[in-house]
């Protein structure tokens, strides 16, 4: 099982990542920890990173959870061809793309306190963002339920649509 939270800054990704890895028990893995330094300093800068930067990250992605035989990855994997070049390598992963209204990731983001990711860059990751397609294995889930709600929400279509095992 190869898991991976979608979407754009703000939306959920990490929270949401960490407590679905936590109740399937899989491995978490965190996308904004694999960023180079490069990437991180231009995005605290309030730069957009470019496909040029993002492919190495997204290999590094890739990597980490074929790695990891039962795993959930937080990572915007905003453009098809992000999620394609993370399919090249985890064929089997599912794409969960968790969606919320502006006003509420603006919120989350001026909430966030040391954090690379600065507000004023949502606008051009909303720009980015490239909705799953229906030939891509994943779904889209409103981010505007508590963190539990929107786990069992996720665990019961896992199970129904992509049969998912309970954890042993």
């Amino acid at each position: 099982m190869h898991l991976v939270l979608m979407g754009v800054a703000g939306s959920g990704k990490s929270t949401i990542g960490q407590a679905l890895a936590s109740h399937v028990a899989a491995e978490f893995i965190e996308g904004d920890d694999l960023h180079s330094k490069s990437n991180l300093a231009k995005m605290a800068s309030g730069t957009p990173l470019t496909d040029r930067d993002r492919l190495p990250w997204l290999d590094v992605c890739a990597q980490q959870l074929a790695d990891e035989p039962r795993s959930v990855l937080a990572c915007s994997a905003l453009k098809r061809s992000y999620r394609d070049r993370i399919r090249a390598l985890v064929p089997d992963a599912v794409f969960i793309h968790l969606v919320g209204n502006e006003r509420l990731l603006l919120e989350r983001l001026a909430g966030r306190k040391d954090h690379f990711m600065k507000p004023r860059m949502l606008e051009s990751q909303l720009a980015t963002l490239e909705p799953l397609m229906r030939d891509e294995a994943g779904f889209e889930v409103e981010g505007d339920r508590s963190q539990e709600e929107t786990v069992d929400h996720l665990f019961d279509r896992l199970v129904q649509n992509y049969d998912l095992e309970a954890p042993q």
